[in-house]
């Protein structure tokens, strides 16, 4: 039995119960979310950098999610249903645009792919079963999980979503307990749910060609030690892939007008099973002890991830500044079908990761909330990060070439604009604008300049 199958088993069980629906109906919400979005990435240098890369991709739809979150029927034992519709409309494409020029991949940047060419629309809807005794609820089926091992993305028109089963106990004062497990993933830009893989197995979501495992399990736990200290542990295992242990601890303190926030995070992740010792399974990063010297980019995964964030917020002003040491010979791993993917590191931009092998990265960023001048709704925010001692090998044209050390590096300048209507009659409605410049000196990757405008708009229904 699937998880879909389990999700409407527990619906009907809703059903069954309509004399104790009280709860069920009384606190159930939905929520109907527009979201025009358009997005131009033009990837500089030369052709012979990168020659699969399309020069330009641009792509513009507009997309509709329902979002329907039930409350729970009377008694010991407490049953819902939740379920996310989601719709996509082709605006704007062409096949040199689309981002997918050789059709190998899935889909292309916003939109499936029939062949090199985007299609007209897709859509998708997932269904949610959930049980609730105390402060324990069981989900199961289609899931949006957010936590330091496995985080969903949304960076496109529509968003990704996960199939699986996820348990979250609040019994205990001050400690969140979280264990779950998945079994397939549904890009942005899919309406098929899929295998799970790594980057250097995927294929670039070429589901024939990539390898691809139906289980990733992870448990943690979050513990609020005081009011202003909480630290975490989470464990997360790709079967076939990778295990990955991960340490944070979060600290708030006032200091004068405002609070410095203390974000301390630590991953250690190692291989397992078929990605130790078969080629097909290996990730990306740097292994110079391999040979031949073309094995030197792919490997098992063995990564050490050390970073620090700090936040000062004053008066609308936030201050930040941040180091992450990516240490070991492979990238640091997490869950990627080669689709689009985000994970919880404090380096995920709007364009790269800055999690390469060796690679150590500062960042410094400034946000204004204009709240504090009489402009509720209006946001804006920089952020620019620098990473060197990447350790990569790639070929420069047909030479094939070794680098390392502080000579590679790559930085990333992100800019955000965003304006959400606060009241009246478009209460809802934002707009927003983001331009991210990323340049590098790493073998067989183009430069890149993005724009992305989003106009977005969420209605109450329920």
């Amino acid at each position: 039995m699937n998880k879909s199958t389990l999700a409407l088993a527990v619906a009907v069980g809703v059903l069954a119960q309509q004399a104790s629906a009280a709860g069920f109906i009384e606190d159930s919400k939905a929520t109907l979310g527009l979201r025009t979005f358009y997005i131009n990435t033009d990837n500089r240098d030369s052709d012979t950098k990168a020659a699969k890369a399309p020069s330009k991709i641009e792509e513009t739809g507009q997309g509709f999610q329902l979002n329907f979150t039930s409350g729970f029927t009377q008694g010991t034992v407490g049953f819902g249903i939740d379920a996310i519709g989601q719709y996509g409309v082709k605006l704007d494409s062409s096949p040199e645009k689309h981002g997918n020029l050789s059709g190998t991949a899935s889909g292309g940047t916003v939109f499936p792919s029939q062949g090199n060419e985007a299609v007209n629309d897709f859509a998708s809807l997932g269904l949610t079963g959930k049980v609730k005794v105390s402060q324990t609820v069981l989900k199961v089926g289609t899931l949006q999980p957010n936590n330091p091992v496995i985080k969903y993305n949304d960076g496109r028109m529509l968003a990704q979503t996960f199939t699986g089963g996820e348990l979250v106990s609040n019994e205990i004062k001050d400690l969140t307990l979280t264990a779950g497990e998945i079994n397939e993933a549904k890009g942005r830009n899919s309406s098929n749910d899929e295998g799970l893989s790594i980057a250097g197995a995927n294929a670039g979501s070429n589901y024939d060609a990539g390898k691809f495992s139906n289980k990733f399990y992870y448990a943690g736990a979050d513990y609020k030690i005081t009011k202003d200290l909480t630290a975490s542990y989470y464990y997360g295992e790709l079967k076939d892939f990778y295990s990955q242990n991960f340490l944070g601890l979060v600290h708030n303190w006032s200091i004068g007008p405002g609070v410095l926030k203390s974000d301390l995070r630590y991953y250690r992740s190692r291989d397992n099973g078929s990605n130790g010792n078969d080629k097909n399974f290996f990730t990306t990063g740097y292994y110079p002890d391999n040979t031949p010297l073309a094995n030197t980019t792919k490997g098992k995964v063995d990564n050490n991830l050390y970073s620090y964030l700090a936040l000062y917020s004053v008066e609308g002003h936030t201050f930040g500044a941040g180091y992450q040491y990516s240490n070991g010979e492979s990238d640091f791993p997490w869950l990627n079908q080669g689709d689009g993917s985000s994970n919880s590191t404090i380096t995920d931009m709007q364009i790269q990761k800055f999690a390469r092998a060796g690679e150590r990265t500062w960042q410094a960023r400034y946000a204004y909330d204009f709240a504090k001048v009489g402009v509720p709704g209006l946001t804006a925010g920089i952020i620019y990060l620098r990473g060197n001692n990447i350790d990569t090998a790639g070929k420069v044209g047909s030479t094939q070439t070794l680098t390392g050390g502080y000579g590679t590096t790559e930085w990333e300048r992100d800019l955000t604009l965003a304006y959400v209507v606060p009241q009246g009659p478009l209460k809802n409605l934002g707009v927003a604008w983001k331009n991210a410049m990323w340049r590098n000196d790493i073998p067989g990757q183009r430069d890149q300049d993005e724009n992305r405008v989003i106009v977005s708009y969420s209605i109450p229904l329920l």
